[in-house]
């Protein structure tokens, strides 16, 4: 079968390939992929500046059928409509997996960067990593399941926000889209900010819920958050642009004694003046990845109708344009891109 597979370690050597098509163990299944969201992390794989285990096929957000199951899978069977969490396996033992947190497990080999990932035909994963898809969600809008659950973990997960706050996101990306639909969930005002580039997002991010959008090369951001919150600035900031301007004028921007959540990757070092952060009383968090529990929030959101997952999508390419479609992600000329094999 085809895929899009990181041969080696370096900048690039990434091809479409022929591979294995792969055979299920007795407690996993195998899953038809029929759409896959291309991630920042994807790229930065391809740019070498995140660390895979080649050779590997790429790719982890991952919604499909189940096409076939081991001998020992119960839970689900061929044709069921399923999306997939990234964890291929974890220790277990450690004290990160015994306290619900598996993304934190040393031992971790995940989907698309240790083990073969979604840019393929086919995937293996253990069975008690699949989740069924509501039946409100399409193939294209489940693809981003997987982000919507890290976003769930960054945002209700491990951020504190009040009915009364006003949240700050800076970054109308998948990501950005996604955490400001979460925070309006919890009652709060949402400002979400980009750049004269982001105009469409912008545009999606209004009709999605947004409260006020900026277009900070047009606007004056810091004037209009001062004027939200009678001078104090935001009560909680969130970063999901990977920028460094971003993320120092989010600290600009947060009020004394607010909440700082990072969940933009950066792809190199930045300089930040984290004086700022300690003279307000900041209380900063990164968040990684997601945990079990937050994929029950993230199903039950999609199922409720609460988070919209489908309109962030604005690509879609068979998988032997991998080359454009990473292009137009790296361009950041589309909110979502997604490869469907």
């Amino acid at each position: 079968m085809k895929a899009v597979v990181k041969k080696s370690a370096g900048f690039g050597n990434v091809e479409l390939m022929e591979i294995p098509e792969p055979v299920p163990g007795p407690y996993q299944v195998k899953i038809e992929v029929k759409a896959a969201g291309i991630c920042g992390t994807d790229i930065h794989i391809l740019r070498d500046e995140y660390r895979s285990v080649p050779p590997v096929t790429l790719g982890h957000e991952v919604c499909g059928q189940i096409a076939e199951v081991g001998e020992k899978v119960t839970r689900v069977r061929p044709g069921d409509r399923v999306t997939t969490e990234t964890y291929f396996s974890t220790c277990g033992t450690c004290r990160f997996c015994r306290s619900g947190n598996p993304n934190l497990c040393p031992e971790r080999r995940s989907i698309g960067t240790h083990v073969h990932g979604g840019f393929a035909k086919y995937l293996i994963v253990p069975e008690g990593n699949v989740h069924k898809l509501p039946d409100t969600v399409d193939y294209i809008g489940g693809a981003l399941c997987e982000p919507l659950t890290c976003c769930v973990n960054g945002v209700l997960e491990n951020t504190r926000i009040l009915p009364e706050d006003v949240v700050l996101i800076s970054g109308p990306g998948c990501i950005g889209l996604l955490c400001m639909q979460l925070a309006k969930t919890t009652g709060a005002t949402v400002i979400i900010c980009g750049i004269s580039q982001d105009t469409a997002r912008l545009k999606l991010a209004k009709e999605l819920g947004a409260d006020v959008t900026v277009d900070v090369q047009k606007e004056k951001l810091d004037e209009i958050v001062l004027d939200l919150t009678k001078g104090y600035g935001a009560d909680v900031v969130i970063e999901c642009a990977g920028a460094e301007k971003s993320a120092q004028q989010c600290l600009n921007l947060v009020r004394r004694g607010g909440q700082y959540t990072q969940m933009g990757l950066f792809s190199r070092p930045v300089n930040l003046d984290l004086n700022t952060l300690v003279m307000k009383n900041v209380y900063m968090t990164g968040v990684f990845a997601h945990v079990p529990k937050a994929w029950l929030r993230t199903i039950a959101l999609l199922e409720q109708g609460k988070v919209k997952t489908r309109p962030l999508v604005t690509c879609q390419l068979p998988l032997e344009e991998w080359q454009q479609a990473f292009d137009k992600v790296s361009a950041g000329t589309e909110c979502k891109v997604v490869l469907c094999p």
